[in-house]
């Protein structure tokens, strides 16, 4: 037998195909009669409900929504409510802060009501915004802001049978914060975010806050790393322009309170050690000369890099922070141990050269070697000379048995008679100056002790 044609081939393919769908329904009758019905039966397409498009449901265009509603009227409530997602950062420098928010209108505009048997509402999305009066709410005092566009514009628009409408966005907004740093990094900041109509006065729309103080919810998981939010609150007021008039303003008010941890390790701490640091010098032989001017200028240069440091992170704001006082305070202490010690080998060296003058007008007469009176360099006392005041040569001991006591005696003999009638007053007020160790020695009580004392005033002032 010979092949049919190709032509032949499509022709009983059809047929078949043409049978088969024909006899399908016959068979599926006599195997489940229940069941035919439901497989052939096709789902109600809902957006064929309407006998017109989304447009000619809520009469778009038969009104004109440039105007507000009821215009010529009394003013529109337009309620509004917001729920705080994210404190996203404070800036100290710029004096701003950033927020990103679920921003919520409520108001009823009758042009857009729509029968329904339901009562349900219609949710859109940002097309139709464009298409219907929306009210003109601006940030005041805002740098920057934006309504989030991923995956799609964050705009939903809300519409019940009666007319009323829910308008929510997704905003993140950067507005101007005024910051006091008085008492700065142990300070509290109150910062606002102002909403208000931009063309619509008071007269025309009437902007409040929906639920009272209920208006206002965050998020639980709000935390910023430098302050602990105390409290957030609304308030509204009015407020006047002198070229347009009286609008309605609605506040979100919050208060942050700092952390101080982090500055007290980084600033308080470190300025501390450095003053602490200063006064070891004061247990260090006056004639180390090197030992004590390099940990003098090393604690300088430090408190130097602290104070550059604080201030580089912060703004240049022309009054006084509590942290600068701190800081300069004892930056001073620093700088006065240094002078302490310049003091101390002023001293020394004045001292040390009067005794070699002595040494040497009477080094001729006494015939002492010069060796023995090398002992009397700071280590005679006020009592021994007044004791050998009173003592002539022939009464004092012979010189190989006292040698240190005849040299005291000898340079001390042309001023003993002027100062036994000064009386020991007088020796006691040159002390100080006399003996370059009483120095040091009232420098290690009264600079631990005046540094405490500034501290138990400071932090009881700004804490």
């Amino acid at each position: 037998m010979g092949h049919f044609p190709s032509s032949v081939g499509h022709c009983v393919t059809s047929i078949e195909k043409s049978f088969f769908m024909t006899m399908l329904p016959w068979y599926l009758a006599k195997s489940w009669p229940g069941n035919v019905g439901h497989i052939f039966k096709k789902n109600r397409d809902l957006t064929k409900a309407w006998k017109g498009k989304t447009d000619q449901l809520l009469r778009v265009d038969e009104h004109d929504f440039t105007m507000r509603p009821a215009f010529g009227g009394p003013a529109i409530p337009v309620g509004v409510d917001v729920q705080v997602e994210s404190l996203d950062s404070i800036s100290e420098v710029d004096m701003d802060f950033t927020m990103t928010l679920y921003l919520r209108h409520y108001w009823k505009d009758e042009r857009l009501s729509f029968p329904s048997t339901n009562n349900k509402s219609m949710t859109f999305d940002g097309r139709l915004v464009k298409k219907i009066w929306v009210p003109d709410v601006f940030f005041v005092h805002s740098k920057r802001s934006f309504i989030h566009d991923t995956t799609t514009d964050n705009i939903m628009l809300r519409v019940f049978p009666d007319g009323h409408v829910l308008y929510s966005m997704r905003v993140t907004v950067t507005a101007m914060c005024n910051m006091d740093f008085s008492h700065f990094p142990l300070d509290s900041q109150t910062c606002s975010l102002e909403l208000e109509s931009y063309a619509y006065t008071d007269e025309d729309l009437m902007l409040y806050w929906k639920n009272g103080n209920e208006s206002l919810k965050t998020d639980e998981k709000i935390s910023l790393s430098q302050f602990l939010i105390q409290k957030f609150h609304t308030t509204s007021r009015l407020a006047f322009y002198s070229s347009t008039g009286w609008y309605n303003r609605l506040y979100i008010n919050f208060t942050l309170r700092r952390h101080i941890f982090f500055f007290l390790l980084q600033t308080y701490f470190p300025a501390t050690l450095m003053v602490m640091l200063s006064w070891v010098s004061f247990w260090i032989d006056r004639r180390a000369v090197p030992a004590r001017v390099s940990l003098g200028i090393t604690t300088v240069l430090t408190m130097s890099t602290i104070i550059t440091g604080v201030n580089a992170s912060m703004p240049r704001v022309s009054y006084i922070k509590a942290v600068d006082i701190y800081l300069w305070v004892s930056f001073v202490f620093v700088f006065l141990s240094v002078l302490e010690y310049a003091a101390v080998n002023y001293l020394t060296t004045v001292q040390e050269r009067k005794e070699r003058k002595l040494r040497e007008r009477f080094s001729c007469s006494c015939g002492i070697p010069h060796s023995k009176t090398m002992m009397l360099d700071g280590n005679y006392s006020e009592s021994d000379a007044n004791s050998l005041a009173g003592y002539t040569r022939n009464q004092m001991a012979p010189e190989e048995e006292k040698p240190e006591k005849m040299v005291v005696h000898l340079a001390m003999s042309n001023e003993s008679n002027s100062s036994r009638k000064r009386g020991l007053k007088g020796h006691v007020g040159l002390r100080i100056i006399q003996n370059t160790h009483a120095i040091d020695k009232y420098s290690r009580l009264i600079f631990p002790g005046t540094y405490i004392f500034f501290n138990l005033i400071y932090w009881s002032v700004f804490s």
